[in-house]
């Protein structure tokens, strides 16, 4: 047992405990955010997997046996090809806009070249819903903010569409002090939970694994809030 001369040598290894029990608790804490996000990223990886699986290959699939009736017919009855040209055209325009809608979940360009307020603008544009935007950001943050941020909007806006039978949605984005804050509120019915299986868990993963904090005020027929604290510098 170590022996002390002075008050001042104890105080001093008091501090120096208190201060490597802090360092394993953030450790533990590091060690435990990386296996969330880990777990989110391996469970998006899953979901462009799936989708690219169900739904675009089975449109391949579909559209090179059309091309080869359409061959086959070409040379001996050409009228009849027409209509399997037309479908195979319809089937080239949707498998490039499933295409583009996976591109964008995995990292939008117009994120990368023009920055968080024109990604969630395009993101509002394109919402089922009618969906306001508000954004006070001066200046470019790093692309793991950017990313982080505009994945809570993506996932509060589908979020909103499928259950929460809103009539409109708001998106907010500022910064204060070292913190961007991105705020996603509708006024539908409430009631969403981050453990109820509508991708509120994984997003909050997400958020933690960019050193923020993930907020939701959901109550019962009050509308839904979604609230993201980014660490920006």
């Amino acid at each position: 047992m170590a022996n002390f001369d002075t008050t001042a040598d104890l105080m001093l290894e008091l501090e120096n405990q208190r201060l490597q029990r802090e360092l394993r608790a953030r450790l533990a804490e590091l060690r435990s955010c990386r296996a969330r996000l880990v777990g989110a990223i391996e469970r998006e990886r899953w979901r462009i997997e799936r989708d690219l699986h169900d739904a675009t290959q089975g449109r391949l699939v579909a559209l090179a046996m059309s091309l080869g009736f359409l061959e086959a017919m070409l040379p001996d009855d050409p009228g009849a090809a027409k209509p399997i040209a037309r479908e195979a055209r319809q089937a080239v325009a949707a498998t490039l806009e499933e295409l583009r809608a996976l591109s964008q979940g995995i990292y939008p360009s117009v994120l990368v070249e023009r920055g968080l307020e024109a990604a969630l603008s395009e993101l509002c544009d394109r919402s089922p819903l009618p969906a306001a935007l508000e954004v006070s950001v001066a200046r470019r943050l790093a692309p793991e903010v950017e990313l982080a941020g505009y994945f809570v909007a993506s996932e509060a806006l589908t979020n909103a569409a499928k259950h929460s039978h809103a009539l409109e949605v708001r998106i907010r984005a500022w910064q204060h002090e070292r913190l961007l804050i991105l705020e996603v509120s509708d006024d539908g019915i409430g009631g969403a939970s981050p453990g109820g299986g509508s991708g509120l868990r994984g997003l909050a993963e997400r958020v933690e694994g960019a050193g923020g904090a993930l907020l939701v005020s959901s109550p019962s027929g009050a509308g839904t809030t979604v609230r993201a604290e980014l660490p920006c510098g």
